[in-house]
């Protein structure tokens, strides 16, 4: 017997849960999601994938395209449920698996009117979005060849379920990632005269780098530099002779990124010079930032409030996503919708409400097909 959409949609996304696969290893996901597109009658595009799958649904006219990530995090889970994850260290803590389950209800709504369909939709199943290679992997494969329009999502939850949100524009930041190893001299910590001590340096650092965001920049700029590890010692009473700082930055403005590394290495080489050590900055830039375009963001939330949804304007987000890739090269936007979890992403207890699935399916749905009528016309 077939299930209501509702509830096959909640079966897939609880098995998708209960198997999450790190970025680029998403193998059995791949197999699960071909098996529920082929029961659809959908077959992939025969585009060059190690993982992840393409498939179009329609057969002439406009072009448009649908993503969902697919990959998830290494993070233990801890929410307990029944259909946790039973791949130890690994999580979807950050809402792939509903992404997915979104996109595939949306799939099969599409499906069963594709006779009617005023254009093409195609739907790309993208793994590695966490480490920001999977968007360019599937551009470098063509997917986007011949698509005048991309829409995608992110549960968002610190919003309740019902509600979405976007915005023409700067949407998410530019994400850059940093190292910065800083080298003194190891001593006996009873006598640090005879040595340069890197934790103290670290410290100082650490400090001096939130004076980019409070003092180089303005105020109304959006500039976040947040040290997120800090390797140094193996002993309570040895000064370590180097320490290493790993962290991230985030803007929404070029302008601004662009200066950030020279910036950042006038600080760290200041301080250490002022104590007799030396410091390096390694930096890694990663996906740029997401820009909506602004006609599709009105458009999508138009559709939203036909839809049900409780519509607002979202504020600039700081976190980055490579959809950003796929707006670089051809319009469209990426929106916010609402999953209410009390933890947030990127957190072993985080249990968005899987109520959000259905309604997102057929929002995307029906998104899908007012843009072909409107790229029609």
């Amino acid at each position: 017997m077939t299930l209501p959409l509702e509830e096959q949609l909640i079966l897939w996304r609880r098995e998708l849960h209960q198997h999450p696969e790190l970025s680029g290893k998403e193998t059995a996901t791949t197999g699960r999601l071909l098996g529920w597109l082929n029961n659809i009658g959908l077959t992939p595009l025969p585009y060059s994938l190690n993982t992840g799958l393409v498939v179009e649904i329609g057969h002439r006219g406009p072009l448009i395209a649908l993503r969902a990530d697919i990959d998830a995090l290494p993070i233990e889970e801890t929410t307990a449920l029944p259909f946790a994850s039973r791949q130890p260290g690994v999580m979807h803590a950050c809402g792939h698996d509903i992404h997915t389950s979104v996109m595939l209800g949306a799939a099969r709504l599409l499906k069963a009117r594709e006779a009617d369909l005023p254009g093409r939709v195609r739907i790309l199943f993208q793994p590695a979005e966490e480490t920001f290679v999977g968007a360019k992997a599937l551009i470098d494969a063509g997917v986007l060849e011949g698509v005048q329009a991309i829409f995608g999502m992110h549960n968002a939850p610190e919003l309740p379920v019902g509600t979405f949100a976007t915005r023409g524009g700067a949407f998410y930041a530019n994400v850059d990632r940093f190292v910065i190893r800083l080298t003194g001299k190891g001593a006996h910590a009873a006598r640090p005269q005879e040595g340069i001590d890197t934790i103290v340096v670290a410290g100082q650092t650490i400090g001096a780098l939130q004076t980019l965001a409070s003092r180089r920049y303005s105020p109304l700029a959006s500039v976040v530099v947040s040290v997120t590890r800090i390797a140094g010692g193996n002993t309570w009473n040895v000064l370590p002779q180097q320490v290493e700082l790993e962290g991230t930055v985030r803007t929404h403005d070029n302008a601004i990124r662009a200066t950030l590394p020279e910036a950042m290495r006038q600080i760290i080489h200041g301080i250490a010079a002022a104590s007799g050590a030396t410091a390096e900055l390694v930096w890694q830039p990663g996906p740029p930032a997401l820009v909506n375009t602004p006609r599709w963001a009105e458009f999508a939330s138009r559709v939203a409030a036909d839809n049900g949804y409780r519509v607002q304007i979202s504020e600039p987000q700081m976190g980055g996503e490579d959809f950003a890739l796929y707006l670089q090269k051809v319009p469209g936007t990426f929106v916010s919708i609402g999953s209410g979890s009390d933890e947030g992403l990127h957190h072993p207890g985080f249990n968005p409400d899987e109520r959000l699935i259905y309604p997102a399916a057929c929002y995307f749905a029906r998104l899908a097909e007012e843009a072909l009528t409107d790229l029609a016309h």
